[in-house]
């Protein structure tokens, strides 16, 4: 807990601050690296510390000011990573391993500089590794006397634990000396402690944390429109007394309740579709994920040509047909037997231009009230989820989701779809904004469309997404295993002093050589065994298989995954599979100087080689510490020395 309170933001400390800071505001926000969990832990250290969340999180290196009680938001990441100690030594006594082993796996935990680094600053992976050993030694614990995620990262340590549990639930329905109750009994408790608990308490955080942010924030306009409206502030601010039913001659937005892939409005412009496949050269409609004035639409009553609500207003049902007039431009929604110009096997959606050719305006569309209780039901705003059905055709109005050219400005494709295979999000939308026009004249109508609901900026920076590209300190899943990689995650502004996320080389490669080892050993026994060479006694071979599904495994279930994920990575998420090969390693070494060394010789060498090597570890993680800690400057030749790869980036000033 030493000096945890230096005031200075460092690498990913400003992308959870601006959260907690959000949950000091009660701000609504949602973050998809996973649950909010582990963002409500660090939010409470905020809290415990009187945070107001006024701090703008915006620079890596920017001195905290004095009402940032940075000492009490980084001092829960700092307790789990205190505790995983204990955690690891508990795991392995209950795998059944002897004191110096579990001694051994808890000083490599002890010592790893990279998980020193991660726990002394406001992170959340060492808040990740303590639920994951938690979760581990809870059900070691339940099983020899007879869960909960922080990211998404730990659903795969959640579902290891549920496949060893499985494992032994099996073996206690052949085991012939419990009764049917004991064994009924044994079931429905590792179903309650591994199904429902978890799932109970999931749903609660998610519950909690909506209960908290009640207010209007950054990512509102990936929730539906009526989620956005119960929110304080942004859409419920720009809807505030607007009418409930939608007449004729109502103005709206109509938003695809789809959200995919970005949310977005059914928009329009004077720009024509080009030159393609089938072209009908009309007006472009599009899907725009931005707010616009020219995503306003008036539902008019194709049997009049007023474009004003009647006084009293006449509210448009479920069946009812009607045309949509673009505000802006006063062009017709219209839809042609012509192809998408992306979606070949749809067909286009445009604005009728009347080109004094034998293509006839089609732009007549009865409404489908999806969510309706009854046929008669009346077209509400936020509330009522529709589909608009070209009476010509029978094409149903869909957001495709593919981007247009250039020509089109990068926006949305918007299609009629032909074969509609019943209720799909990308054919449904729901009106966002209303309002009753009342200007029949083109001037006055296109003065009041634009009249203003919101600040556009605020709705743009709002909707704007992170840059996709790579990151400076970004790496490969490979790199990790072989510490090819590390982070700069602070530089003093005046001296050398720095912190950086650095492996113990040598931890780091022997725990990878033990896994290797562990992985070679396995299959051996496993082959004896099948020839009947039993080379190990039953409890010391069933001790070694749990260890390696809980170790081996947690590290792969950790790990392997993220070979398959396409967002940007770091070498910090490799650190709760790291964790599980610190357990595995002393595991390995006690098994090697038990069963392989056959003499006292052998035995003796072999304890005096592990001590030698314990000593080292300890010795690299020394000379480490002035980059773990950041606590005093260092010279570029100390720097230089430290620089055991080419790969590895210290900074060194000249």
């Amino acid at each position: 807990m030493e000096k945890l309170g230096w005031g200075e933001g460092s690498f990913d400390e400003v992308y959870y601050g601006q959260y907690i800071s959000f949950y000091m505001k009660r701000i609504f926000f949602l973050d998809d690296s996973g649950p909010p969990f582990g963002h409500m832990l660090l939010a409470l250290g905020g809290y415990l510390g009187g945070f107001d969340g006024n701090f703008l999180w915006n620079r890596i290196g920017a001195e905290y000011s004095s009402n940032v009680p940075v000492w009490s938001l980084r001092l829960l990441p700092a307790l789990a990573g205190a505790l995983s100690v204990p955690m690891a030594y508990q795991i392995v006594l209950e795998l059944r391993f002897s004191h110096c082993t579990a001694m051994g796996a808890a000083l490599l935990v002890l010592i790893e500089n990279a998980l020193i680094t991660q726990s002394r600053l406001m992170l959340l992976e060492s808040v990740l590794i303590f639920f994951n050993l938690l979760a581990v030694l809870s059900y070691l614990k339940f099983s020899n006397s007879q869960r909960h995620s922080i990211k998404y990262m730990g659903v795969f340590t959640y579902l290891l634990v549920l496949s060893v549990a499985a494992v032994h639930a099996w073996h206690l329905i052949g085991d012939q000396t419990l009764s049917n109750v004991c064994v009924l009994c044994h079931l429905l408790a590792r179903a309650l402690a591994l199904l429902a608990v978890p799932v109970v308490l999931y749903l609660l955080f998610f519950y909690i944390h909506l209960t908290l942010l009640c207010r209007s924030g950054p990512h509102d306009q990936i929730m539906s429109s009526a989620f956005q409206a119960s929110l304080e502030g942004g859409l419920a601010r720009i809807t505030r007394g607007q009418p409930l039913e939608v007449a004729f001659g109502s103005q709206v937005t109509l938003r695809s309740v789809s959200g995919k892939p970005l949310p977005c409005w059914l928009h329009s412009h004077p720009s024509t579709y080009e030159n393609g496949r089938g072209s009908s050269h009309q007006q472009q409609v599009t899907c725009y994920p931005f707010r616009d004035v020219n995503n306003w639409w008036i539902v008019k009553d194709p049997g009049r040509h007023q474009l004003v609500v009647t006084n009293p207003p006449r509210p448009v049902r479920h069946g009812d047909i009607v045309q949509l007039v673009h505000g802006m431009t006063t062009r017709l929604l219209n839809s042609h037997d012509v192809a998408a110009p992306l979606s070949p096997h749809s067909q286009e959606v445009s604005c009728y231009i009347d080109y004094n050719i034998s293509m006839p305006a089609q732009n007549l569309w009865r409404l489908d009230i999806v969510n309706r209780e009854s046929d008669t039901d009346v077209w509400k705003t936020i509330l009522s989820e529709v589909r608009f059905v070209h009476v010509n055709t029978s094409a149903i109005l869909k957001l495709s989701g593919a981007h247009l050219p250039d020509w089109g400005f990068r926006q949305l494709e918007v299609v009629g779809e032909k074969l509609s295979q019943g209720y799909h999000e990308s054919t449904v939308w729901n009106v966002e904004e209303h309002r009753y026009g009342t200007s029949q004249e083109p001037k006055e109508r296109e003065l009041e469309l634009h009249s203003p609901t919101q600040a556009d900026f605020f709705w743009r920076m709002l909707t704007l997404r992170g840059d996709d590209s790579e990151h400076k300190y970004s790496s490969s899943p490979l790199e990790w295993v072989t510490l090819d990689t590390n982070i700069a995650y602070w530089l003093h502004p005046q001296t050398s002093a720095q912190i950086h996320l650095l492996g113990n080389i040598v931890i780091w490669t022997s725990a990878s050589l033990a896994l290797a080892a562990y992985a070679l050993l396995f299959c051996w026994y496993l082959l004896r065994r099948r020839r009947r060479a039993c080379d190990l006694p039953e409890d010391a071979w069933l001790r070694w298989v749990l260890a390696g599904a809980l170790c081996a495994g947690g590290w792969a279930a950790n790990y392997l995954p993220f070979f398959l994920m396409e967002k940007t990575v770091f070498l910090y998420h490799y650190l709760p599979a790291l964790s599980f090969q610190l357990l595995l390693l002393p595991m390995v070494l006690q098994h090697v100087g038990d069963h392989l060394c056959r003499s006292q010789l052998q035995r003796s060498l072999f304890r005096a080689l592990v001590v030698a090597w314990y000593s080292s570890a300890c010795h690299v993680s020394s000379l480490l510490c002035p980059l773990t800690y950041g606590h005093r400057a260092l010279s570029p030749g100390e720097l230089k020395a430290l620089r055991w790869k080419d790969s590895w980036d210290i900074l060194i000033r000249k």
